[in-house]
């Protein structure tokens, strides 16, 4: 990860409905949700919804499938995974193990 694409990753991040959002989605892991489930579940209009998972797709935080009629929203684990990552690279002086910093790995898609 670059410093620019981590900043953008946080900064998409940084609203209580997008972090909401974002916890829903790993949630519900490999499926995903609909935008109008992920919009009940949050409580948040459809319309509010939809501003809010465009900030994140900008960012790359998920990915959206058509089904139909339908888009369907998933989390982005690898990018999340790698900013954590990123963000813990130099702890201990580059020996996380050291630390007892651990990346565990969720949602592996096979």
């Amino acid at each position: 990860m670059t410093p620019e694409s981590t900043v953008k990753v946080l900064e998409s991040l940084a609203s209580p409905v997008r972090l909401a959002a974002w916890r829903e989605l790993v949630r519900a892991g490999l499926d995903g949700m609909v935008a109008g489930e992920l919009a009940s579940a949050l409580n948040v209009a459809p319309n509010t919804l939809s501003f809010h998972l465009k900030a994140m797709l900008g960012a790359s935080l998920l990915r959206v499938e058509q089904e139909g009629r339908f888009l369907r929203y998933r989390a982005n684990i690898p990018l999340m995974q790698a900013l954590i990552g990123y963000l813990t690279e130099e702890c201990c002086a580059g020996h996380p193990e050291a630390c007892g910093v651990s990346v565990s790995s969720c949602c592996q898609e096979s």
